[in-house]
């Protein structure tokens, strides 16, 4: 039989079994095993197995004829579109000796002897020739370590890349500022052969690379001129898609390994003899220097946004007056931070307050955006643009148990693209996003921005880094324009003036399309725009990498569409986006794709449109369906031995793993520093919580009708001697109508607080990140809450007490005002507690039910129901209480020990300690009540610390 090659990128035949007359052959199941990564050109029409594989277009060949030994030579007819192509032929080691020219866009130009039957290319540029070796890719930039280097201002640092797609040649644009060009026309990708031509840079006069086809017996580049073909490796049988696979329920058969040889790098013509450290930049994103300084000696040089700075920074993350380069006499170099808001950093450490470090060649400063390093007699600036590279290398997260929730993660993120990460439940995608985001640092592995360690520089980069998680990170009662600016006033440095706030947040609305809904609650957005809103907080610090949680969680197709399209969009306008998410309607709209396989591993990384074809399935819903049908398959396994990881993730797994000890990076001197000061930030949070509880209607309504309720609740319980003595016996209902009124203040206080925390979870952990005050915070919410707490306590005392007869006068105060103070200070105690429980649960469902039972306990332990004091373990845990102590305050100002009748009948004297009527009981019921509240404060403080990036904590 005369095989037919097929060039349409088909599924490799595989040992084909006889089929019986009329019987149609097995087709393909969801959840049926995957398949192998399929070839680009296959021989079908051949029953025999035993195929050798051998590098290049041709993947599979027959085996020798039998009877003829060891000689495997021979040849076949091949047969493309229908049409004869010509003739193929190999010798006894397999290797292709003769073979047509399959050029892009399909025909042919004859027979042609070369070494490996696969279209090479020859590359023209600035009157250097290189012959490309399919095997690898190339870079095109102005990176000295790159593979074509091109010495114009024009071209990026890392401008495109050349690589073999498997069907075409590809010249890919990498993000680059000015463009790459084709025919007078932009482009981003674009499939080239011999006779294309490209500009770099500029359409008309950009540098020019000329493509042609490669001569016979010319090596390519980065391959030694002549090579031994080795003997292709013995293989086993295996079965491939067109054939029968395993029944229902086996496992799938793990892809045959391939032997191959690494692509060798072989310097260029005008690498040769150069160090490989020589000319390279310090770090990725240092580029080609934005500008140049003289630095003269003896020179002193500041650094800032006002223009009376020698060097004016327009970057509102940089303070007026941020910091000064001087240069001493003896030739030595020393950066000062001058106070600045955000800090100055020296290798991404950062300076202490109005400190300064003596610098050498090889230090990096940052400033904002910025950084600069001193190179001779001249001040060297890059600015971070957007252009940078964003990598993780073998990742690896552990829990308690060392349990693995993450494994061994690697992949690179090329500059200015959007990266979809998708995958089961359970296969670590939060995991994987908050190790890349510095909130979880993985125990191994790092974490590289442009090859700077992301755990080790945190405090400079995050500014860089934005990070919109799955729930809004915004208060839903305000207005998105109000909203943006409480977070533009808490972001931006203490210096920046409220008019240039104000006009970066009217410009984030306006690139957003916001703008026509600024004025509008964010509550009242459908939920595209209120992701929309999220996104642009992130954009007030113009970040160059951003992330983002499932934000097409909940929507609609269409709504889902026009996020992706959005984040497309912030893709191309220069930013690097990557984004979580459960949707697989629009993973075209990204450059990459990562699938993440159970256990925590990497199944999948690179082309959106070449995943289906590699995990052998026609759908997205078929993949999962395996992945949860094979949960014990080797995912991480098959997606290293294929020619995908070899392509696009070998280069970034190479490195060996390093663990991440936090210890060695933290300290005081690496904190990041805070935008503004304490007070400052206490200021904004309190007007912003305000601002929020005044735009809620119902929560103010239920503030003013729910003491009303329970002081009412109190007038009911009949007395005629109100909460004093009873001139000819004992008044038993004083203590009763106390008991009300101090548990339903006890109510009101921990309703008031019990959700404030665990609604704000995710905005509080977003901006304590940002550079938020933990305590600034807290005390925020404490001051406007207490306020709220203390006028509830007034309302309640007046209506409870305003009906009944008090005692004639207290023992430091007026009774009423006593009474008072003790209703307040329980509220408070309470309020506190309520934060205390809004810090420990995980939702605010859970909030309710134990919100419940702390009223409960407090109205057992108060000492009016039965008698608590001198009951061994009753009276020692009731001390723990805050209601025991606050009835003691009530119980102090009316001496309800003898208002009462007292507990022991055979022993009247024996009367309950804390509500003995003297000054000294009084003062110390109260300074133990609010002393719990403060050590309830002190407890939410620590409590807080679980919610943020471990680098914050502290």
């Amino acid at each position: 039989m005369i095989p037919t090659v097929s060039s349409t990128g088909a599924v490799p035949y595989a040992p084909s079994v006889p089929r019986t007359p009329g019987r149609r052959p097995t087709r393909r199941r969801p959840g049926d095993p995957p398949r192998p990564p399929r070839c680009a050109l296959s021989i079908r029409g051949v029953h025999r197995p035993g195929y050798p594989l051998v590098r290049g277009f041709l993947r599979c060949l027959p085996p020798p004829a039998p009877g003829r030994g060891a000689d495997r030579s021979g040849s076949a007819t091949i047969h493309r579109g229908g049409c004869l192509r010509g003739r193929v032929a190999w010798n006894s080691a397999s290797t292709i000796i003769r073979h047509p020219r399959l050029l892009v866009g399909g025909g042919s130009s004859g027979d042609n002897f070369v070494g490996h039957g696969v279209s090479e290319l020859v590359v023209q540029l600035n009157g250097r020739t290189w012959t490309l070796d399919p095997s690898r890719s190339y870079t095109l930039g102005r990176d000295p370590q790159g593979d074509l280097v091109v010495d114009d201002a024009r071209v990026s640092w890392r401008h495109a890349t050349l690589s073999w797609s498997g069907t075409a040649w590809t010249v890919e644009d990498q993000g680059s500022t000015n463009g790459t060009y084709a025919r007078g026309g932009r482009v981003r990708r674009l499939e080239v052969g011999a006779g294309s031509v490209v500009h770099l840079g500029n359409a008309a006069d950009g540098p020019l690379l000329e493509f042609s086809a490669a001569a016979a017996g010319v090596p390519a580049a980065g391959a030694p001129a002549a090579v031994a073909a080795p003997q292709a490796p013995a293989r086993q049988p295996q079965q491939y898609g067109g054939g029968p696979g395993p029944g229902p329920g086996q496992p799938p058969a793990a892809p045959a390994p391939q032997q191959q040889v690494p692509p060798q790098h072989t310097p260029r013509p005008d690498q040769e003899g150069m160090s490989p450290q020589s000319g390279a930049p310090l770090h990725g994103d240092h580029r080609s220097p934005t500008t140049f300084h003289q630095f003269a000696l003896g020179r002193v040089m500041r650094i800032g946004r006002a223009l009376e700075n020698e060097l004016v920074v327009s970057d509102l993350q940089v303070s007026r007056h941020h910091a000064e380069f001087r240069s001493t006499p003896d030739g030595r170099f020393e950066i000062r931070d001058l106070g600045s808001h955000n800090g100055t950093y020296v290798n991404g450490q950062p300076l202490p307050k109005s400190g300064s470090a003596v610098i050498g060649p090889d230090d990096v400063v940052g400033v904002g955006h910025s950084a600069f390093r001193v190179v001779g007699d001249r001040l060297e600036e890059f600015v971070d643009t957007g252009e940078v590279s964003f990598s993780a290398r073998h990742l690896t997260v552990k829990v308690d148990g060392g349990k693995v929730i993450l494994n061994n993660v690697s992949f690179g993120v090329p500059e200015k693209s959007l990266v979809a990460v998708i995958g089961p439940s359970g296969s670590g995608k939060s995991t994987l996003l908050r190790a890349l985001t510095g909130y979880r640092p993985a125990d191994i592995g790092e974490v590289l921005y442009d090859n700077r360690n992301l755990y080790k520089q945190f405090a400079e980069l995050r500014q860089r880094i934005g990070l919109v998680p799955q729930d809004d990170i915004l208060h839903k009662e305000l207005t998105v324009r109000t909203a943006l600016r409480y977070a533009a006033k808490l972001r931006f440095p203490g210096d920046v003036a409220g008019a240039e706030r104000n006009a970066r947040v009217e410009e984030v609305l306006a690139e957003l399309k916001l703008d026509i809904h600024a004025a509008k609650k964010i509550t009242s957005l459908s939920g595209g725009q209120r992701k929309r809103v999220s996104v642009a907080l992130e954009l007030l610090t113009k970040p160059s990498l951003i992330f983002l949680d499932e934000p097409t969680s909940g929507l609609d197709p269409g709504m889902d569409r026009d996020v992706m399209q959005l984040l497309r969009g912030l893709a191309d306008d220069g930013r690097t986006v990557l984004v979580v998410t459960h949707s697989v309607a629009e993973l075209a709209l990204c450059d990459r794709l990562l699938v993440m396989a159970p256990g925590g591993g990497v199944a999948y990384f690179g082309p959106p449109d070449e995943a289906l074809n590699f995990f052998g399935y026609e759908s997205w819903a078929d993949v999962f369906s395996a992945f949860e049908n094979y949960r014990d398959y080797d995912w991480i396994g098959r997606w290293q031995g294929s020619q995908h990881y070899r392509r696009y993730a070998a280069d970034i797994d190479a490195p060996a793993p390093q663990a991440y000890q936090y210890a060695q990076y933290a300290g005081p001197a690496a904190r990041p520093p805070k935008p503004q000061s304490w007070g400052s930030q206490l200021w904004t949070l309190t007007r912003r919580y305000t601002s929020v509880i005044a735009s809620d209607k119902g929560f103010l309504a239920l503030m003013v009708i729910l003491p009303v309720i329970l002081g009412t609740v109190s007038t009911v319980i009949p007395t005629e001697y109100g909460i004093t003595r009873n001139p000819n016996g004992f008044n038993q209902h004083a203590g009763t109508i106390l008991l009300i009124l101090a548990v339903g203040m006890c109510l009101a206080g921990a309703a008031n607080s019990v959700r404030e925390l665990v609604k704000e979870r995710v905005i509080y952990e977003r901006e304590r990140a940002t550079g938020l005050s933990r305590s600034a915070y807290l005390m925020s919410k404490v001051i406007v809450l207490g306020v709220i707490t203390a006028f509830q306590g007034v309302i309640i005392s007046v209506i409870g007490f305003s009906t009944r007869e008090l005692p004639d006068e207290g023992l430091i105060l007026p009774a009423n005002v006593e009474l008072c103070v003790g209703i307040i200070a329980f509220g408070l105690t309470s309020m506190m507690i309520g934060l205390v429980i809004s810090s420990l649960v995980k939702t605010s469902e859970m909030t309710m039910p134990l919100l419940v039972g702390f009223a409960i306990v407090q109205l057992v332990f108060t000492g009016v129901l039965f008698q608590v004091f001198d009951s061994p373990g009753i009276e020692q845990l009731a001390w723990l209480m805050p209601s025991r102590w606050a009835v003691g305050v009530l119980g102090a100002t009316v001496d309800l020990s003898r208002t009462m009748a007292p507990w022991d009948r055979e022993n009247p004297t024996n009367l309950d300690p804390l509500w003995e009527h003297s000054t000294g009981v009084w003062v110390m019921d109260l300074l133990i009540l609010l002393a719990m509240g403060v050590a309830c404060g002190f407890a939410v403080a620590r409590l807080l610390r679980r919610h943020e990036p471990e680098v914050m904590r502290g």
